[in-house]
């Protein structure tokens, strides 16, 4: 696997951040989470004027061998499916990305069909799908490797364009499979706990998807980080993993969103323990287990609209908090320059 070097951010200048943010005309602490965002993105940035320029979506797609077993009420095609109606402006985060100003590209990684021909589609597919991981791994070392180059480089293409904000979302159906069993792996959480309904199973559809995990959680001996994250996961989200990897690497915010792409963070924290320092926890969804996920790494997420779209949308629509605190820290006055007297 390709390595990164991921630091903190020196926090040296945090001194000077806080007496920035302390003077500006309100009351000291007033604006809460505000504040703690605004010292995120200025300490990322090291610098007392931030910036979220070129804001970038990253919309990865790939397929499932686990979706075989009935673990998803929702068929495969709907993978691909979805996919063309993206690039038609027909979807959740196209309407999101949209509204908050995000370049979306959408990125075939391992789609169980011929997308090449599709216009407002990056090729980048590994494989059509992943194999069935209740019989053998999800994916080579090799695969594995290179989804992670995959994440990678689509990063290094967003940066050559300015950005310094990255929400990524995920296409792919059974998705939440290899997510429930992360969890449970990398938590110690009980399997049960980690699994709802994904894109909808009822009560028998549960209780079949729990008997399936917990049949392939047994096949895996060895439980190293990367093999489980390779025996396990989709290609869309390693190549997720690489993306965070690298823009954390790079000093990029990062704008994590539901389930999906929370496992997905965990594994880049396990991985890097500093990544974490660059990730905004944007909601927590609907899905079962996505808060106990997020308390594994200690995250408060800034929405709780009971979303479980997917796609990356609740990281979209977070955004604009996300705005707003760099906007404090750039535009409200301070008590010098408004010629008020400091009350607090």
């Amino acid at each position: 696997m390709r390595t990164f070097k991921i630091t903190s951010p020196d926090v040296r200048l945090r001194p000077e951040i806080q007496t920035k943010i302390d003077n500006l005309n309100k009351p000291k602490g007033s604006l809460g989470r505000l504040e703690e965002l605004a010292m995120q993105v200025c300490l990322i940035q090291q610098t007392l004027s931030p910036s979220l320029s070129h804001p970038c979506h990253l919309l990865l797609g790939g397929d499932h061998g686990i979706e075989r077993e009935g673990v998803s009420v929702s068929p495969r095609e709907v993978t691909w499916q979805q996919m063309i109606n993206f690039t038609h402006g027909g979807g959740g985060v196209n309407m999101f990305c949209r509204q908050h100003g995000f370049k979306l590209r959408i990125v075939d990684v391992g789609v169980d069909y011929d997308l090449s021909h599709i216009e407002g589609i990056i090729e980048r597919k590994i494989a059509r799908g992943t194999k069935n991981f209740l019989y053998e791994p999800a994916m080579t070392e090799e695969e594995f490797d290179k989804a992670i180059e995959v994440g990678a480089a689509l990063v290094d293409d967003c940066i050559a364009e300015g950005c310094k904000v990255l929400s990524i979302g995920e296409m792919g159906i059974g998705n939440t499979s290899p997510s429930s069993i992360w969890m449970h792996l990398f938590g110690n959480i009980p399997l049960n706990d980690c699994i709802g309904a994904g894109s909808g199973l009822n009560s028998p559809g549960i209780r079949h998807k729990c008997e399936v995990l917990a049949k392939a959680v047994k096949n895996l001996r060895d439980r190293s980080l990367p093999l489980i994250l390779r025996y396990y996961g989709g290609f869309e989200m390693i190549a997720a993993i690489g993306a965070m990897l690298r823009a954390a690497e790079c000093h990029l915010i990062v704008l994590v969103d539901g389930f999906i792409m929370t496992a997905c963070a965990l594994a880049a924290i396990l991985l890097y323990p500093a990544s974490q320092d660059y990730m905004i926890f944007t909601h927590c969804g609907d899905e079962s287990g996505h808060r106990m996920m997020l308390d594994i790494v200690d995250a408060k997420p800034l929405l709780n609209l009971g979303l479980r779209l997917g796609e990356g949308t609740g990281a979209l629509c977070a955004f604009p908090i996300v705005d707003s605190a760099v906007r404090m820290v750039n535009e409200m006055n301070n008590f010098d320059n408004a010629k008020i007297t400091k009350y607090f």
